[in-house]
């Protein structure tokens, strides 16, 4: 298979991955508490990403950039996810996918401070500020779906800052190394801080794990933490991080009616204004610019 073609497939994966994760995260945390099912998801992610690796043939590498491409993408995993699922307890799934179609506009501003990407300009400053508009509207239908869905929209706005950070860091780095073995460095970094963290809070191990619950779980660790993350770091070793970002563009319309379809969850007028108008701002910030490059040309 031709490069364009495994990086086309490995987009298409994401896709699909990230679409489902945030049912999957809510379903994980049924009946147990969200620190077990994060901490029990990474675990099973990093045992599967080191057996992969020894079948594979590859090994973690011990050279300066390869580390800190490590440290990088750890950090950034375990601050966003630990928030992701915190703020899950809060908010129906299908919000978790819709604010973080904010990440392009967040990594966009960070890579042009310190990647010297494109800088933020016409039609792209009109989607930075549709972004922002779409999220103060999903963030005021929070205040009227629930008195502590407004914690729920926080911490994910503070895990998408999180991953953005980890984005620009990672590219920031340029390392190219696989990426499985990225992904089970990353882990090998952000395992023992979810084991800090169990410790740290004084959490103890369910006395039960509901069928529902441990299939999400096993799913999450296996096909969302190695395939998915393994195959967002091959995209974003060859496409900017910008354009990465845009990941999330195609998620959230999938995940809310996941939401809506498996789990019953409610679809506000002002959240899908919210979804609208950060939809809107995504596709003004990439293909507007575009237009207005082309017809400059």
């Amino acid at each position: 298979m031709e490069l364009r073609h495994r990086i086309q497939a490995s987009y298409l994966a994401v896709v699909v991955i990230w679409s489902t994760t945030p049912l999957a995260i809510q379903w994980s945390a049924t009946q147990v508490d969200y620190l077990f099912g994060v901490t029990a998801r990474m675990v099973i992610g990093l045992v599967i990403s080191l057996i992969l690796l020894r079948v594979m043939g590859l090994s973690l590498r011990g050279e300066r950039r390869a580390v800190l491409t490590y440290l990088a993408a750890g950090l950034g995993i375990y601050g966003a996810m630990i928030c992701v699922y915190w703020g899950a307890q809060y908010i129906p799934s299908g919000w978790i996918s819709v604010l973080f179609g904010l990440t392009p506009i967040v990594t966009g501003i960070m890579a042009r401070r310190f990647l010297g990407e494109q800088a933020l300009s016409g039609m792209r400053l009109v989607g930075v500020f549709l972004g922002i508009a779409g999220l103060v509207t999903v963030f005021w239908g929070s205040l009227h779906f629930s008195p502590t869905a407004w914690l729920g929209v926080a911490a994910l706005m503070a895990s998408v800052t999180l991953h953005s950070a980890s984005t620009v860091w990672t590219k920031a780095i340029g390392w190219q190394g696989h990426g499985l073995e990225i992904t089970a460095g990353a882990l090998v970094v952000a395992v023992p801080l979810y084991l800090i963290s169990w410790m740290l809070f004084g959490e103890q191990w369910p006395d039960a794990v509901p069928v529902k619950a441990a299939l999400s779980i096993v799913y999450l660790g296996s096909v969302a933490t190695v395939l998915g993350f393994g195959a967002f770091y091959y995209v974003l070793r060859h496409v900017d991080a910008t354009r990465v970002a845009l990941l999330t563009l195609m998620t959230p319309i999938i995940a809310l009616w996941l939401g809506r379809w498996l789990n019953g969850e409610e679809l506000t007028w002002t959240v899908m204004a919210g979804t609208g108008l950060i939809l809107s701002g995504l596709t003004l910030y990439e293909f507007g610019e575009r237009k207005s490059r082309h017809a400059a040309a």
